[in-house]
Order: structure tokens, then sequence, then C-alpha cells
């Protein structure tokens, strides 16, 4: 742990250095890049400090016991708040996945079920919006086709922070464990005979590319056909051809959006959902490759997996993965998502704490 502890220490002073560099600031990407790092690293050197006085409190303690009640009547406190400290260092210095930082691009797909599955994806969409909502991000629909009574055949939505936070408390860093196949039992609103039916929809999330040269993409690698917008919308929809449909030729990912005015919005917009997809399946991919990544994870690759079920007749959530369950299920679909994310975060976090251990 210290020799982990010691890098970042060392890496955080010369990153100060290098900020301090007048020529940096004559780079806006690079400056960009640097302060970005160099706060995220912060919280673990301030941790690594704390730790570090805690210890030198015990010694000194230990040292005077002897000489002075006293001091032998503090340590048990001192010895408390050096353990705390020394878990939450050990806790920051777990192996942290590289986009933990980043927004992200959610979609909500309906799967099977019919008109009750579309209308499960607007329970969740409504659910992740309430729950950026709580925690200060900004959302943005990119793109949504609705169905007829109302929720949704698919939608994308891109989540964003505010100003910078906390290690741990970014969209992806959150919301990544939510990609996956969420079941509802429920009696849906077009069953006569009040029978309790099963419908599932699909959710994906991919970190959203923040550079574009992360993600290259050539234009003789793209199909892009334009036809006319359909569903509700503005006075433009139906009228013109301004919706957009991408696809990469090399990987056959097909891209499309529909949701603003003009052809060059859907094009950009649907370049910015294709960025992240191609993103995200190189990141599964690698993540494929290396059985460490694997174990370290506890979001599946494989998108078919079921995650989650949504019992209405008992107000229940259930997480499949980690063993969840509450009967607060219109409290969850009401934003108040905090305590089954925290389940997969601390699962996900054991798992790398033991990776760690074992190496």
């Amino acid at each position: 742990m210290l020799e982990s502890a010691h890098a970042i220490v060392a890496e955080h002073a010369d990153l100060e250095r290098q900020l301090a560099d007048p020529a940096v600031h004559a780079d806006p990407a690079a400056l960009r890049r640097l302060n970005k790092r160099y706060a995220a690293l912060a919280p673990t050197v301030a941790a690594y400090q704390g730790w570090q006085t805690a210890v030198d409190d015990v010694a000194a303690a230990e040292e005077l016991a002897n000489e002075d009640e006293a001091f032998a009547e503090e340590l048990p406190g001192l010895r408390e708040a050096r353990d705390a400290a020394e878990d939450k260092l050990r806790r920051l210095l777990i192996p942290r996945d590289p986009d933990d930082d980043r927004d992200v691009i959610l979609e909500v797909k309906a799967g099977e079920g019919g008109e009750e599955s579309a209308l499960f994806a607007g329970d969740l969409l409504r659910m992740y919006l309430r729950y950026a909502e709580r925690r200060g991000w900004r959302t943005e629909i990119i793109d949504a086709t609705e169905s007829d009574l109302g929720g949704y055949k698919d939608v994308s939505v891109a989540v964003k922070a505010r100003g910078q936070l906390e290690p741990g408390d970014a969209p992806w860093a959150l919301l990544k464990y939510e990609g996956g196949v969420h079941r509802v039992q429920r009696v849906p609103v077009t069953e006569s005979q009040g029978r309790i039916h099963t419908s599932a929809a699909g959710v994906l999330v991919m970190p959203e590319v923040e550079d574009v040269t992360e993600v290259e993409i050539h234009d003789n690698d793209l199909k892009i056909d334009v036809y006319r917008s359909s569903g509700p919308g503005g006075q433009s929809v139906n009228t013109t051809d301004s919706a957009v449909r991408i696809t990469h030729l090399p990987t056959g990912t097909v891209v499309s959006c529909q949701n603003e005015k003009s052809q060059l919005q859907n094009k950009e917009s649907a370049l910015r959902v294709l960025r992240a997809r191609l993103l995200q399946v190189a990141r599964d991919e690698a993540a494929a490759a290396a059985s460490d990544a694997r174990r370290s994870q506890v979001r599946t690759v494989d998108r078919s997996e079921r995650i989650r079920t949504y019992n209405f007749p008992e107000n229940r959530i259930a997480d499949h993965r980690t063993g969840y369950k509450a009967y607060n299920l219109d409290h969850v679909l009401d934003g108040d998502l905090d305590p089954v994310v925290r389940s997969a975060v601390e699962m996900d976090e054991a798992a790398r704490l033991a990776a760690v251990a074992g190496s």
C-alpha cells in the first residue's frame, strides 16, 4: 500500500511543478488534462497525509503513555482514528476504472413484452432522470422513439456532472453498473383480467467520448442516410428529411437520430452516440481479453444478463448480482437509486481489494 501511495504523492508533486510552468498554459488541451489528473489525485494525497499524521499521533502517544496517563487515555481514540484513516487510504488506492471520471450516454430499449415493455422503458428513463437530478447532474435527451401508449421503444440520454467531483461520484463510476436486462413483473395497463405479466427492457451505458480524437472515425467508413422523421415532435417532423441514420461499416454499428430539427444537428448527435458505442466496444474487448479486469468488475460484458427485477405487486426490487433486496420500489423508481447502486459499488470494491491483497 505504501509503495502505491508514495508513487501517487510523487506524481501529484510532479503535476504541480508542471502546472507552474507558464509554457503549459499555452496549450489548453494539455493544461486541461494535467488539471484533471491533478484534481483526481488530490483526495488520495490528502488521505495519505491524514494517515501519516494519525500514525505519528499514535506513535507519540505510545511513547509518552508511560510518563503521563493523559496520553494513555487518548490512545484508544487515536488508534481508532489511525485505523479509519488507513481504511480510507486503502480504498482510494484500489485500482480504479480509468473511465470513472467520465460522463455517460445511457440507452434504454424496450424488449420482450410489446407496449408493456415500452412503458417500463419509460419508467426506467424517469428513474434515471430523477436519480441524476438528485445528484445534481445535467441530462439531455439525445434521441427517442416513443410508443403508441406513451412509453419508449428506445431512448438515448446524456448524463453530465457539474463541476469537479470526488472520486467515485461521476456518472460513469455509478451508472456503469446499470448495463444489462431489467425485468418487470406487474399487471399491464392493457391487461383486462388483472394477470401479472413479465417483460423486460435493456439498458446500455457507455462512457462519453470527451475528445473526438479518442475514437478515430474516417468519413469513408460511414454510410449516412437521411429520411423523414416520425412520431411526436415539432412542426418539422414528417415534413423534412432531417432524420439521420449512420452506419459504421467496419463494425456494422448503426445509430439513428431524429429529435433535432436540422439534419446537421441530428448528424452530430448520431456521431456522438457512435463514438461512445465504439469506445465501449473497445473497452469491452480489452476487458474480455484480460482475466484480471473481468474478475474486478461487477458489470458483465454480456448485455443479455438479467441484472434486476422490479416486482410491482410486492413493491420489491432485487439485484441478482449483489443480492440486494428492498421493498421500496416506488421510491427507487422516483430516483432513490443510491442504495441499489452502492450495493454494486461495494461488491466491486471488495473484489478489487481481494485482487490487490492476492497480488
